[in-house]
């Protein structure tokens, strides 16, 4: 029984499910991650659920937006190969990566009840810093994702292996010095 659910999860209409849940769960867990590691820096913080919630709430809407964007790359580029995989990474880095870091930083900001002109300010601030990082760990990732992984795996794997990256990103977004510049604007 165990294997035919597993089977039903990662085919057909379920799988939207999946990367959704997926994508959802493990950038809550990234969060959690990076709060456990603050807390162990600052022992008199308190874990905030909400924060962690509201990370759910974002990774969850990126699900499907991740699950339609890699079944578009495979229509588009269906052979596989060296060739077609390093086409796919650079549309996924060229597009994909800046479109979903300004959704997190986004959606995070609106979420954390920050005006879209804070969040914006944000997301300029944080901008760079966040895509060079991608680009030391997107890649490798994604060629071997398109190289080897099943097409119906891909979203699962890249939450996989996203995780580490998910802790960087609540890190790059909550770390102690990171203040939305509306904020400091109004403290001086």
């Amino acid at each position: 029984m165990g294997a035919g659910w597993a089977r039903r999860l990662l085919a057909g209409r379920l799988l939207l499910l999946t990367n959704t849940a997926s994508c959802g769960a493990l950038l809550a867990a990234g969060d959690t991650l990076q709060q456990a590691w603050q807390r162990r820096q600052r022992p008199a913080t308190d874990p905030q659920p909400a924060r962690t919630g509201r990370t759910f709430a974002v990774g969850c809407s990126m699900g499907p937006a991740m699950h339609y964007w890699y079944r578009w790359l495979d229509a588009a580029f269906p052979a596989r190969g060296l060739r077609s995989g390093l086409h796919k990474v650079l549309i996924d880095q060229l597009v994909a990566s800046p479109a979903l870091g300004a959704w997190y930083f986004l959606g995070m900001g609106t979420l954390e009840g920050q005006s879209l002109e804070e969040s914006w300010g944000e997301l300029k601030e944080k901008f760079w810093e966040f895509y060079k990082a991608d680009w030391c760990v997107w890649p490798a990732a994604q060629l071997l994702n398109f190289l080897f992984v099943p097409p119906a795996l891909r979203v699962v794997y890249i939450n996989v292996v996203t995780l580490g990256w998910d802790t960087y990103l609540a890190y790059l977004k909550h770390r102690p010095d990171s203040t939305p510049s509306s904020q400091r604007d109004d403290e001086v």
